[in-house]
Order: structure tokens, then sequence, then C-alpha cells
């Protein structure tokens, strides 16, 4: 399969929501493709470098589908996006314009998996932080009961490093995710009316 990468500062999760302000004509091109061909691209966390400029990237990334668009008051597109399926990038080419692309490997869907009874106060929380958001979220189908699901919301709202997101993406593990929420929770000492 080949899809148009996208290298950002920022990881993507599958179910997970991606505002876009584009202005680079590559990007521009590639939104609209995108849109008329009802088509995916491909979200990569940045290794080195930067998003207007040539950037590394890691190879497991998300796919991404563009749910919505609008021209902004200050002339730039405003795309939003909602995360898909995760990939691996096998390969990769430059075009003349710039924009990447990439033949990837579509890696297997996490299964549901119900929350342990331990976890049980998490989707409170999260549910709580989420109508907080506002816009960006109130449109997400809700899967409170999938330790996946809310595992990855957390992880893209948490204040956590990429790296540690980017792992967290990559093990496909929501055991392991349930287990970093949970630790930055308890740090977090959340405000009473959050509990």
């Amino acid at each position: 399969m080949q899809v148009p990468l996208f290298p950002l500062n920022t990881v993507l999760f599958p179910g997970g929501p991606l505002p876009l302000r584009i202005f680079e004509p590559r990007y521009l091109t590639m939104v609209s493709d995108c849109v008329q061909q009802d088509s995916p691209f491909g979200v990569l966390l940045i290794r080195n470098g930067n998003e207007t400029g040539l950037a590394t990237t890691h190879e497991v990334g998300t796919l991404a589908r563009i749910t919505d668009w609008y021209q902004g008051s200050d002339g730039l597109l405003g795309v939003t996006a909602v995360g898909l399926q995760r990939f691996r990038v096998i390969s990769s080419l430059r075009e003349a314009n710039g924009l990447n692309i990439g033949n990837i490997e579509v890696l297997p869907d996490e299964p549901a998996t119900p929350l342990p009874q331990e976890y049980q106060s998490m989707p409170d929380i999260l549910g709580g932080v989420l109508d907080d958001l506002g816009r960006l979220y109130e449109s997400l189908e809700r899967h409170m009961d999938d330790a996946s699901w809310v595992t990855s919301r957390f992880v893209e709202i948490l204040p956590i490093d990429l790296e540690q997101k980017q792992q967290c993406l990559e093990s496909g593990d929501p055991a392991e995710r349930l287990r970093i929420v949970q630790e930055l929770l308890d740090d977090a000492r959340l405000p009473a009316w959050y509990s």
C-alpha cells in the first residue's frame, strides 16, 4: 500500500483526533488528493528535523482520514483528521514537490480489551477530561469499556514525552499503557472534582 506521509511533532493513535493547519503547497496538494479520493495519509513522529523542512521519522505511525476541513480567517487551511490503523514504513521516496510517499504495511488492530477491575475509575476521569477539551473530542465515538481506547486517549492528552508516546504506539500493548497511565494519574494528583 502506498500513502503520502506527513512527518509531525505529534503521535497519533488509532481513534484519536488530529487538528492541522496546512500552508505548505506539498501538503495542500496532499489534502486535496486525500479528500477527492477519500484516501488516508500517514502520520509519523519526527525523529530529527522539523515539520517544514527535511525530517527523518520513526518507522511506525498511524493512518489518518480527513473528516473536516475549513478555510481559516488567516488564510490557512484547517483540517481535522482521525487516526485509523497503525502502520510500518517499508520504504519511502521524496517527490519533486517535497512530499514523501511511503510503501507501508498495515499493522494488526489491537483487540478490544475489557478494563481490569483495578482501573475502573479511569473512564470517569477520562470522560471529564474529554468533555473539558471540547470540540475536538466531542464528535469521537467513545469506547469507555475498552482498555485500548481509554489508554490511547490518555496517552494522547497527558503531558508525556513524545518518545514515550511513540513507544506506546509501537508496543500496541494496552496492559503496558494502563500501567503507564495509572502512574501518571497517581503522580498528577488530579483535583477532587475529577475523582
